[in-house]
């Protein structure tokens, strides 16, 4: 694979690049690409986490990058994930939250055994080098800085927090460094701690990130698309464009709101039953969850194909071989909602097939139960 290639599959189903001419220059040069994503520890893998970003993560263990997926349970202590008990994220870490993404790294075609899992505790532990890069990172920021970065973690800009969530953000970007990634990866709602992270690159004193010839780089950050869930927006119909992207972040995925999110672990049924009671406006390709996760999940390789079963008098079954295709048709209203969504929940739970016969296994759906059991008593 040249250059080229490799930079666009780097590329493929991103939001952004930070930036396109240091990918570039990296993959010119030979720059290793050491990648990294973490992941809170807060509940069940979603679709977006499960498929959208174990996908990306494939692209880049075939463009020949170093895949790690990190698992912060220390971030999740600080942003009250399960109760906050820090002990009870660490099993859950290691136990059904790592076993699930391995599951989607083979429903996605990925080896599993090519990522690598490296938990927040195992790396900070007597690692005066992570704490020294961590104060770095703080002596090359602001209080302000951190305080508007809190959108990381899913809080509100301005909203009052505990003095341990403002160390979150600069923690985020230590990791980075520690860990001598090159390539950041993460979801475009974490695009303000790889900002920091680049601004402060070239200014810390150790542990920096170096090129061949020893020079100081900065990291490059990969963003993925954040898909939607199910529901309806807070505001319908959109009459100002300008509010369009502010709902679009505030209807993405999320573990907080059930019936928004399709889970890797729910059963056909309840897949079929939350997308066929999915928002999904006759006509509309502006805003709509079931044409994002045709695009990202369904459509997500060019080889992709989607089939529609419909009765002779609507039109009969047809095959869609790509995204614009679907798009058209429906835009056209030559394709009913309802035609589509049986199409899609039909297709989301054949690419979880995988995942359900991995959880099959005695031990690993023990791991499930256990999760599902301190849900309940959070």
């Amino acid at each position: 694979m040249d250059v080229a290639e490799r930079f666009e599959l780097i590329k493929r189903g991103t939001e952004e690049i930070l930036t396109d001419e240091d990918l570039k220059q990296y993959l010119e040069t030979g720059i290793p690409l050491n990648h990294y994503i973490g992941f809170e520890i807060s509940g069940k893998v979603h679709l977006g986490t499960g498929i959208v970003c174990m996908s990306k993560i494939k692209d880049f263990i075939d463009a020949g990058a170093n895949c790690t997926v990190f698992l912060a349970d220390w971030h999740s202590w600080i942003n009250d994930k399960l109760g906050g008990d820090r002990e009870q994220i660490q099993k859950i870490a290691v136990g059904y939250f790592k076993e699930g993404l391995k599951a989607c790294l083979k429903a996605v075609g990925a080896n599993p055994e090519k990522v690598k899992f490296t938990l927040g505790t195992d790396l900070y532990h007597n690692n005066d080098s992570y704490w020294e890069t961590f104060i770095d990172v703080c002596k090359n920021t602001t209080l302000n800085r951190m305080h508007r970065s809190i959108t990381i973690m899913g809080r509100k800009m301005g909203e009052g927090v505990d003095f341990a969530k403002l160390l979150y953000p600069a923690m985020q970007v230590a990791d980075i460094f520690i860990q001598n990634v090159s390539l950041a990866h993460a979801g475009y709602d974490q695009r303000k701690a790889h900002v920091v992270a680049r601004d402060v690159a070239l200014k810390m004193k150790k542990n920096n990130l170096v090129n061949n010839d020893g020079e100081k780089i900065k990291p490059l950050c990969v963003h993925h698309h954040l898909i939607l869930g199910l529901t309806k927006p807070s505001i319908w119909p959109i009459k100002d464009p300008s509010q369009l992207q502010e709902l679009w972040s505030d209807m993405k995925m999320s573990k907080s709101i059930p019936n928004s999110a399709v889970f890797v672990n729910d059963t056909p049924d309840e897949i079929k039953n939350k997308v066929i009671s999915a928002f999904c406006p006759e006509g509309n390709v502006s805003i709509n969850p079931i044409l994002d996760w045709a695009k990202f999940i369904i459509f997500r390789n060019e080889n992709s194909s989607i089939f529609i079963e419909r009765k002779p008098k609507f039109g009969g079954n047809k095959e869609f071989n790509s995204y614009d295709e679907i798009e058209n048709a429906f835009l056209s209203k030559s394709l009913h909602p309802l035609d589509l969504k049986l199409g899609v929940a039909d297709k989301v739970i054949d690419i979880l097939e995988p995942v359900r016969k991995h959880f099959e296994q005695p031990s690993i759906q023990k791991m499930k139960k256990e999760l599902e059991e301190l849900m309940i008593t959070r």
